[in-house]
């Protein structure tokens, strides 16, 4: 078993603010030095709550690039891109550069975002996410797997688009889904799965893992090709931050 941790990158990581970069690396340097698999940002412009309070958050790809700049071993992941924020061309590209800047540490994470208020406030389409996101993720494979893409699709148009310099491997990929139609697509195209967020192992992981069984099975792939991570919310009492009561964490 691997453990990793996301990255401080957030309001709710603090007492009211967003953790300023020296933040961040002195984390990413910590978590490298104590032992810890990876480290992983999300991807978000900010997270509205219920009561329309915006929490502000840094910028995922910046952020991961800058950290494997400044780290040597751990590996560092998205979790998870927000697929309508990019070009999927792009994606692949800035891929292939972060792996480069990791010198090989990168896995990313994809999904098909859902953030309504997000999308809406910064012009990013909200419809269709998952067909969206369908049309999307085998394009990245193709590129980051050293294809020439050529797609004429309802969402995307690429001609003869190739990654000039390719990465010098094939990039790690992630996908966190939880509906049958996302698990068949990471069961189709995917390096790992992400599901989340969980406290203490409950009846809905087991619940998640059986689908994604179903899901490999349907599509006749052999279960120990995919890794599966599990985001879990864990509290320290210690850590300044008030405990969310509707939160289940370890």
């Amino acid at each position: 078993m691997q453990i990793g941790a996301v990255l401080p990158a957030a309001e709710v990581s603090g007492p009211g603010t967003t953790p300023g970069w020296l933040s961040v690396r002195s984390f990413a340097a910590a978590a490298e030095d104590r032992g810890l698999d990876s480290v992983w940002m999300f991807d978000h412009f900010f997270c509205q709550t219920s009561s329309g309070r915006r929490e502000g958050m840094h910028e995922a790809w910046t952020t991961v690039s800058a950290v494997a700049a400044v780290t040597s071993r751990i590996q560092v992941g998205t979790l998870v891109l927000c697929s309508p924020f990019r070009n999927p061309g792009l994606v692949a590209k800035m891929a292939a550069t972060a792996e480069d800047i990791s010198a090989g540490r990168l896995v990313l994470g994809l999904g098909a975002g859902w953030h309504d208020p997000e999308l809406a406030a910064f012009g990013f389409a909200a419809d269709h996410l998952v067909d969206r996101f369908a049309e999307a993720l085998p394009i990245i494979v193709g590129l980051l797997q050293g294809d020439t893409v050529t797609v004429d699709g309802r969402y995307h148009d690429l001609r003869a688009a190739a990654l000039v310099p390719p990465p010098a491997r094939r990039v790690p990929i992630l996908v966190a889904a939880e509906g049958p139609r996302m698990l068949r697509l990471t069961a189709r195209h995917a390096d790992a799965w992400n599901t989340a967020w969980y406290g203490a192992p409950d009846d809905h992981l087991r619940s998640q893992l059986s689908a994604m069984r179903q899901a490999l099975d349907t599509e006749r792939r052999d279960p120990a090709t995919l890794t599966r991570t599990v985001g879990i919310h864990v509290y320290h009492p210690d850590s300044g931050v008030p405990a969310d009561p509707d939160d289940e964490a370890v």
